[in-house]
């Protein structure tokens, strides 16, 4: 059978499926279908598009979190109250996304995929580096759409398999709107409408020592706090159930999304706390 068909009967495969080129998925996909990259199509004038809010990242010891509130707005509306924010991108990082939801969400997916192709063709996964400066290039692909006010702003957390010290393991990545990235060497940071809030609140709370147990308390305090100030920051919804979400990453147990159930609890003692000292 002529290569060229197999598998798709009577049709031969678009040149881009037999050329040779780079492990790199997203470079495929510029070639093969440009017009399914992210941020690629047309801006319409005046769109008023959901963004997603607040995201937070903190290491402690034997790894690294992501904590993300739920409410995406759309001006001075609340466009929706559970959207989910945060993504397990391999076994060791995830990304929460801040900014335009729909192109945030397209990008964060297409990156989850790059990571899975390279490590299928390589056969070994990519560095830490190799992860942030991929997510940095897929900034830049979006440039265009960023001027035009659809910006996206991930925020990375990973645990960096081959360092030295497990125990200080967990990395954050931050970025700008043009793909320029930045570690956070203060073991937390924050994206989003109240992310000023959320650092001040981790910036009293955060404790490089702490367990995870004691991590995901103060992430979702320091949401807590961001919602007291921030309207575009969503609070734990107790009458509907929504909480925040969290994903913490360790280099015995990966990437792991706390349930709904672990995630209420907290969020209930959060709370519960505030009613007796509002400020925290």
């Amino acid at each position: 059978m002529d290569s060229s068909t197999a598998g798709f009967p009577g049709q031969a495969l678009p040149p881009a499926y037999l050329t040779p080129g780079s492990s790199s998925f997203t470079d495929f996909l510029r070639s093969a279908a440009p017009e399914l990259m992210p941020g690629h199509r047309g801006v319409p004038e005046g769109l008023e598009a959901p963004h997603g809010t607040t995201i937070v990242a903190l290491t402690f010891r034997g790894g690294v979190l992501l904590a993300g509130d739920r409410r995406a707005t759309m001006g001075n509306l609340i466009a929706q109250r559970d959207m989910e924010k945060l993504y397990v991108t391999d076994d060791y990082s995830a990304v929460g996304i801040a900014g335009t939801a729909g192109i945030a969400l397209e990008m964060v997916r297409l990156y989850a995929i790059e990571l899975e192709h390279y490590e299928k063709l390589e056969g070994v996964p990519l560095s830490l580096d190799g992860k942030t400066n991929k997510l940095a290039t897929m900034l830049r692909g979006n440039l265009q759409g960023a001027i035009a006010g659809l910006a996206v702003l991930p925020l990375f957390a990973g645990f960096d398999v081959d360092a030295d010290n497990p125990e200080r393991a967990g990395r954050i990545v931050s970025y700008d709107i043009t793909g320029g990235r930045y570690n956070e060497v203060g073991g937390y940071d924050a994206v989003g409408s109240g992310s000023l809030f959320a650092k001040s609140a981790l910036k009293k709370r955060h404790d490089a020592d702490a367990d995870v147990d004691s991590a995901v308390r103060n992430a979702v305090e320091a949401l807590y706090d961001a919602a007291d100030d921030d309207t575009a920051t969503g609070g734990p919804d107790m009458s509907r159930r929504i909480y925040p979400s969290v994903i913490t990453i360790t280099g015995s147990e990966g990437a792991v999304r706390l349930t709904e159930e672990q995630t209420s609890e907290v969020a209930r003692e959060v709370v519960d706390g505030r009613q007796e000292n509002p400020g925290g």
